[in-house]
């Protein structure tokens, strides 16, 4: 499948940077930047909900917990729906739907009418994200012009997640309502854009039919994973409810790969696993986003629990990472085209080990400029690395039918190794707390969370660094670089 933008007749370092295509870009940055944004935004607020609405704490954990089970759940079918019926289609219904839900969770006064506004967004995320992705690789041809087009869109995953974090605090002074208002305009705007300037992609017509007992199925084990790993911290790792939940996760997916090997135009193909660098792009993201989420989650906790920081203050602490990422978007492209993502995502997780080696330093009396701000630079500088770069190895050599599935399989690895991994972290955390809940106390019982924190970076780091070893080419596929470079051949197979 060809966009307009690009035919087969025309080079890939021939295509130009039209206002047309910025424009594209732009509006599918503009909905990762509030997927990002919509995140970190509630979080800051929930305080200000639960006194408004009168809930409990555990219902608290729903706002933020229906958006992680509505995204992470449909992420696989969400990414071949736009493969399927067309991705420019899938893109601006899930879009319109996501502002919506914006807009009605800014309305409610019920706590289970938010929480059901929050899984409708993360629904309507779970089809913008892999389609928008997917847009990107078939639009902007692999080699030097697809490399920079993803490392702007995944900088502004961490550009919104940051300006969240500042503009919950600000808003939330006034009402929290604005915090899930704000996103409506964004996305209709984005919305309108999107009409007129997003590629015309027909729907996929050679294909083996809708693997709907796939989805079904599919659908059904990710929901049940995400729903048992957010349960577990309180229902008990050890209960027989999370036991039983994870066994029938176990029974789901054993069917759902039966049906995927059975299936002639199957939700995932399986096949597509086989390839070494595909793999490792696979499980780097989910330790990458689960090692952050996991060090976001404790270091907002000492930060405002422990030395009585504002939101405010808490979000500007956090914000040299985010801006180090969004000033390094334009220089990103060049980075992997000059030095290969291979090295790059090994370089990144091994900052970001450094970053949170070091963060282990921090006592009740800081030093900011010493102790916490080294930390946030080496983790901006990793996730500028890493981010970019797993994007565009994920979605390397894949075709472009296929680009929409490749592109969900990723967000889901995202997703799920954040939930998985949190939860870990959390029982942690847990496990330690003091009886005598002194400052002190409370502080030694983060630090065992810090160290599982870093040792899932390691993890990370000891999976992605294998992509480092000579590698005997295989398969290949021609990636272009420049109109005065020779096109390269790169292996996309171990």
């Amino acid at each position: 499948m060809t966009s307009p933008l690009t035919t087969p007749a025309t080079a890939p370092s021939a295509v130009r940077w039209t206002p047309r295509l910025w424009g594209t870009l732009l509006v599918l940055c503009a909905a990762m930047f509030l997927d990002a944004l919509d995140v970190s935004m509630v979080g800051v607020a929930l305080p200000s909900i639960g006194a408004d609405l009168g809930l409990s704490t555990s219902t608290l954990q729903w706002i933020v917990s229906g958006y992680i089970l509505g995204y992470g759940g449909l992420l696989l079918l969400g990414g071949r729906t736009a493969d399927l019926l067309g991705r420019r289609q899938v893109f601006l219904v899930a879009l319109g739907v996501f502002a919506l839900a914006s807009l009605l969770g800014g309305l409610v006064d019920s706590g289970p009418l938010l929480i059901a506004s929050r899984f409708i967004k993360g629904l309507s995320a779970a089809f913008t994200a892999p389609a928008g992705l997917s847009i990107i690789t078939t639009t902007f041809p692999e080699g030097p012009l697809r490399n920079r087009a993803l490392s702007i869109y995944t900088t502004c995953a961490a550009t919104g997640f940051s300006m969240g974090l500042v503009l919950s605090g600000l808003l939330t002074e006034a009402s929290w309502r604005l915090t899930m208002l704000l996103p409506a305009p964004i996305a209709l705007i984005a919305l309108l854009a999107g009409w007129k300037l997003l590629p015309r992609t027909a729907r996929e017509k050679d294909h083996d039919g809708y693997d709907i007992p796939g989805a079904l199925v599919g659908t059904a084990s990710m929901l049940l994973l995400v729903f048992t790993v957010v349960q577990a911290p309180e229902a008990g790792w050890g209960s027989a409810r999370t036991l039983l939940s994870f066994l029938a996760v176990a029974a789901l997916l054993t069917v759902f790969v039966l049906i995927e090997r059975r299936s002639p135009g199957p939700l995932v193909r399986l096949g597509v696993l086989r390839s070494g660098t595909q793999v490792r792009a696979q499980l780097g993201a989910m330790f990458f986003f689960g090692s952050y989420i996991g060090f976001q989650f404790l270091a907002t906790l000492y930060m405002q629990s422990l030395l009585g920081w504002s939101a405010m203050e808490t979000a500007l602490a956090f914000l040299p990472a985010g801006a180090l990422v969004a000033l390094s978007a334009t220089k990103m492209g060049a980075i992997v085209d000059r030095f290969g993502t291979q090295r790059l995502i090994p370089l990144g997780f091994g900052l970001m080990v450094v970053g949170y080696a070091l963060f282990l330093r921090v006592d009740l009396a800081p030093v900011y400029a010493a102790v916490v701000l080294p930390s946030m630079l080496l983790i901006g500088a990793a996730c500028a690395l890493v981010f970019p770069s797993l994007n565009i190895q994920a979605t390397n050599g894949v075709e472009d039918r296929e680009q929409g599935m490749v592109s969900g399989l990723l967000n889901t690895s995202v997703q799920v190794g954040g939930a998985i991994f949190l939860a870990v972290v959390t029982a942690v955390v847990t496990a330690h707390a003091p009886e005598n809940a002194t400052p002190q106390a409370v502080l030694d019982s983060y630090r065992p969370g810090l160290v599982v924190v870093t040792g899932i970076a390691v993890a990370g780091l000891l999976i992605t660094v294998t992509g480092l070893r000579r590698r005997r080419p295989q398969q290949s596929v021609v990636v272009a670089k420049s109109t005065s470079r020779e096109a390269e051949r790169v292996s996309v197979r171990d």
